[in-house]
C-alpha cells in the first residue's frame, strides 16, 4: 500500500466520537514523591493523554472499542475508556507530583468542578489545525471536530466557573501538560489536492500549537511540559501496511517516523521563540521521539520481548495485527498474558508498561536527555516561586 493511504489508516484509527460522558477518574496510587510543589494539572491533547472524554463504540476501522474489555485490564481492571491497557504518561505525572487521584477527564462530571487536581481536556482524534479547514478542503471524515483550540475553550469554560479571582492564583501555580498533537492533521491531508502539501500542513499544525501554547501562557500559566510526536512509523499498523522498502535503521516507516521527526523539529524552533517571549515562564520540552526511539534500539534494556507485535490484536505473524478484527472488538476479547513485555497494546497506542519507561525518562531525577529543561528543574523553579 501507498505511504499517503497508510498514514490515512494508521492516524484515523485514533479518531473517535466524543459522548457527553466519562468514567469518574479512579483514585492515583500512592507515590513516594510527597513533596510535590504542583497540586493543580491541566493535560490537553489527543488518544495518547485521553483519560477519558472519549467514549465510542463506532470508531473507524474498527477501533471504536475502547470502552469495551481488554481495554484497562492491566491497572483498572475495567475500561476507563483509555487507549491501552492501563495508565498513561499523564497518569504517571500525576502519581509522580502524589496528586490525590488521576486527572479527571473534562467531560466527566469530575471535570467540570473546580476542585485543585486538575483537568484533561485532551480528546482522542483531536488535530491541530481547526476542523473547519478540513471541512472546507472536503477532508474531513466527520469524526472528531475538536481541535486544540476546542481545548483551549473548555479550559476557558473552566476557569470561569472557577471564578475570576480563584483562577488566575489557580492557572499562575499548575503545571500544564500538552500532551503529543498533530499525527491526526497528517491522516485527514494525506489524500489533499496538490495545492495543499505535507509542508504547508506541518507549518499549519505547529503554528497552532504554538498559538494554543501561546494562549495559555496569555493566560497567565507559568509552568508548562510540551510533548513532541513519538515514532508512529514504529506502529503495528504502519509496520503491517508499509512497503517493504520503506524502513529506516530500527525497521520502522522511514516515511511516516520523518513526517514526526520534521513537526518535532519546527515545534522545537518554536519553543525556543516563545522561552524568549515569556522568560518568566519555564517551558520544557518533552522528548516523545528519542524517549521511542531509545526503546526500539534496545527493548530488552527496558525489559521488552516484543518491539513490534500488538498484544490486544489478531492474525499472528510478526506484528499480531488484523485491521478488522481489533482490541476490544467481538473477535478480540482478551489480549496477551503478558502485557509488561509488549511496546504496542493495540495496533495505534501503547501498552501501560511502555508508557510507564516513557514517564520515568520524562521524569526522571537528574538530567535533561528526554525532557528540556529537566522536569526536575520545573520542579525547582516551582518551589523556588514559592519560597518568595
Amino acid at each position: 500500500m501507498a505511504t499517503s493511504r497508510l498514514l490515512v489508516v494508521v492516524f484515523l484509527a485514533m479518531a473517535v466520537s466524543v459522548a457527553e460522558m466519562a468514567v469518574a477518574a479512579p483514585a492515583a496510587a500512592p507515590s513516594s514523591s510527597s513533596s510535590s510543589p504542583f497540586r493543580t494539572v491541566y493535560a490537553f491533547g489527543d488518544s495518547f493523554t485521553d483519560t477519558g472524554n472519549t467514549h465510542s463504540t463506532t470508531g473507524p476501522y474498527s477501533f471504536g472499542y475502547v470502552s469495551s474489555p481488554p481495554y484497562g485490564a492491566t491497572f483498572f481492571h475495567r475500561s476507563t475508556n483509555r487507549y491501552s491497557d492501563g495508565r498513561l504518561v499523564v497518569d504517571f505525572l500525576a502519581q509522580r507530583l502524589a496528586l490525590p487521584s488521576f486527572l479527571p477527564p473534562y467531560l466527566a462530571a469530575a471535570g467540570n468542578s473546580t476542585g485543585n487536581v486538575g483537568v484533561n481536556f485532551a480528546v482522542a482524534g483531536s488535530t491541530a489545525i481547526e476542523h473547519d479547514f478540513f471541512a472546507k478542503n472536503n477532508l474531513s471524515m466527520d469524526i472528531t471536530p475538536q481541535s486544540i483550540m476546542t481545548q483551549l475553550a473548555w479550559f476557558d469554560a473552566h476557569l470561569r466557573r472557577t471564578g475570576k479571582d480563584k483562577s488566575k492564583d489557580k492557572v499562575a501555580d499548575a503545571l500544564f501538560w500538552v500532551g503529543e498533537i498533530g499525527a491526526n492533521d497528517y491522516a485527514y491531508t494525506v489524500m489533499a489536492p496538490p495545492s495543499i502539501r505535507p509542508k504547508l500542513i506541518r507549518t499549519m499544525a505547529v503554528q497552532r500549537v504554538t498559538t494554543f501554547i501561546e494562549g495559555l501562557l496569555d493566560r497567565g500559566a507559568k509552568y508548562m511540559i510540551v510533548q513532541g510526536l513519538p515514532l508512529t512509523g514504529c506502529l503495528p499498523l504502519a509496520m503491517s501496511l508499509a512497503r517493504a522498502e520503506d524502513r529506516d535503521n530500527i525497521s520502522c516507516v522511514a516515511s511516516v517516523n520523518g513526517q514526526s521527526y520534521a513537526h518535532n523539529r519546527l515545534l522545537l524552533a518554536n519553543l525556543r521563540r516563545l522561552r524568549q517571549k515569556h522568560p518568566a515562564a519555564v517551558i520544557a520540552y518533552a522528548d516523545y521521539y528519542a524517549a521511542h526511539l531509545a526503546v526500539m534500539r534496545n527493548p530488552a534494556r527496558y525489559g521488552f520481548t516484543e518491539p513490534f507485535r500488538t498484544c490486544c490484536g489478531s492474525g499472528g505473524g510478526a506484528y499480531n495485527f488484523d485491521l478488522f478484527a481489533t482490541c476490544g472488538s467481538p473477535e478480540v476479547t482478551t489480549a496477551c498474558a503478558q502485557p509488561d513485555k509488549y511496546v504496542n497494546w493495540d495496533g495505534v497506542h501503547m501498552t501501560e508498561a511502555m508508557y510507564k519507561v516513557v514517564a520515568s525518562m520524562f521524569f526522571q531525577d537528574s538530567g535533561d536527555a528526554y525532557c528540556r529543561p529537566a522536569f526536575s528543574a520545573v520542579l525547582a523553579a516551582r518551589k523556588a516561586q514559592q519560597g518568595k
